[in-house]
Order: structure tokens, then C-alpha cells, then sequence
């Protein structure tokens, strides 16, 4: 079983900044892609950004320029550091794992974090 932990979020003002951290524990051999995606009251969840393990990044145009995905393959930690923050930012933040392997063979899985709560307000 493998369990994503995220953590970093809070209240910051029009502006700020914030760093998430996501990291993955359990039986882990390898991890895909990892990403952060975001879900605002009474809308659909969607993509921030994504990293492959190779270091490829993929962002959606409303956060370019202003966050930055990174990872760590070593911890299978990834973090999104969100700078210039706008009210329309605040929503919960999930962290996604893809392609995790337990063993070097056999099955693959996906795995979601529980989210943390994201509040951009003064």
C-alpha cells in the first residue's frame, strides 16, 4: 500500500507565496508522473501541473510563470511552489502518483493524496 501525504497549505494574501510538499511512502520500486491538481467549491477537479520522472514539466496556462513543479526522486516527493497568488488560486490541492510499481514487475497503480485546503484572501 502506498499512501501520499501533502502538506503546505494555509492562508496567504493576494501575492504570496506558498510551497507544497507531497510525499509518497509505502511499497514504492518506481513512480511515473507526479502532479498537483486543484478542485474549487462546486467546480470540477483539475490539473496544475505535472512532472515525469525524467523531469518534464506540464503546466496549465493559469498558474505559467507563477508556480514551479518540482520532484524528488530519491524522497518520491514532489512540491509546487505557487508564487503571486490570486483569490481565484483557492481551492483544495491534490497530489497525484502515477505508474507506481511496488515491485519491478507486475502491476501499476494510481494513487491520490487527501488534499490540502489552499486560501488566497486578505
Amino acid at each position: 500500500q502506498v499512501q501520499l501525504v501533502e502538506s503546505g497549505g494555509g492562508l496567504v494574501q493576494p501575492g504570496g507565496s506558498l510551497r507544497l510538499s507531497c510525499a509518497a511512502s509505502g511499497s514504492i520500486f518506481s513512480i511515473g508522473a507526479m502532479g498537483w491538481y486543484c478542485q474549487a467549491p462546486g467546480k470540477q477537479r483539475e490539473l496544475v501541473a505535472t512532472i515525469t520522472s525524467g523531469g518534464s514539466t506540464n503546466y496549465a496556462d493559469s498558474v505559467k510563470g507563477r508556480f514551479t513543479i518540482s520532484r524528488d526522486n530519491a524522497k518520491n516527493t514532489v512540491y509546487l511552489q505557487m508564487n503571486s497568488l490570486k483569490p481565484e488560486d483557492t481551492a483544495v490541492y491534490y497530489c497525484k502518483a502515477d505508474r507506481v510499481r511496488p515491485k519491478a514487475w507486475g502491476s501499476q497503480y494510481v494513487y491520490w493524496g487527501q488534499g490540502t485546503q489552499v486560501t488566497v484572501s486578505s
